[in-house]
């Protein structure tokens, strides 16, 4: 795995240290206030974990699955819940936390759903931000890093369900999802 790896672009360590800067001012925003905290499947579920284990405010979690990578590398645009909340989330101080805002498409298309559902709050926490990439626009409230538009894997990132054991984020070699190096 590791030898389709180009570029490590976020070390164990930076990761580490980056999700407890995230979580300390999200206490601090949150305090007096019980979160829910949703994170949104499968590539967030690891810096999710990291995160929550930080949160020192009172909070709950929850899950949702959605798609709109298929098996590519680019958003396709059509965006499919798989796995919906187990909650009900009227009146909860939401937090979204999500892998990588690309595109804004998935992210859009959930946070419309997320507020008809009549929450008192949302606020969005991505660990990648790749802002040339925007189609949509997106309030982020919390980011980790701001990343080139390259595709990465590593810390719960997937390629065709592969590397998301990897410690570390790194750019995918082209050649092994068929680009060019």
């Amino acid at each position: 795995m590791h030898k389709d790896v180009q570029e490590i672009l976020f070390t164990e360590e930076q990761l580490k240290a980056r999700v407890a800067q995230l979580a300390e001012q999200i206490n601090r925003d949150y305090e007096g206030k019980e979160l829910m905290l949703i994170s949104v499947l499968r590539g967030s579920f690891i810096f999710m974990a990291d995160l929550v284990r930080q949160i020192t405010v009172p909070c709950k979690v929850d899950f949702m699955a959605v798609s709109s990578y298929g098996k590519g590398t680019v958003s396709s645009g059509q965006v499919q819940i798989t796995k919906d909340l187990s909650e009900d989330i009227t009146g909860q101080h939401l937090l979204v936390v999500e892998d990588i805002l690309d595109s804004g498409n998935t992210l859009s298309y959930l946070l419309e759903i997320l507020w008809a559902r009549r929450p008192a709050s949302i606020r969005l926490c991505t660990l990648l931000d790749k802002p040339e990439r925007r189609v949509k626009p997106v309030k982020l409230d919390y980011a980790g890093f701001s990343i080139p538009d390259a595709f990465v894997v590593g810390y719960g990132l997937d390629y065709d369900e592969h590397y998301r054991n990897l410690p570390y984020i790194g750019v995918l070699r082209p050649s092994v999802y068929g680009g060019e190096e």
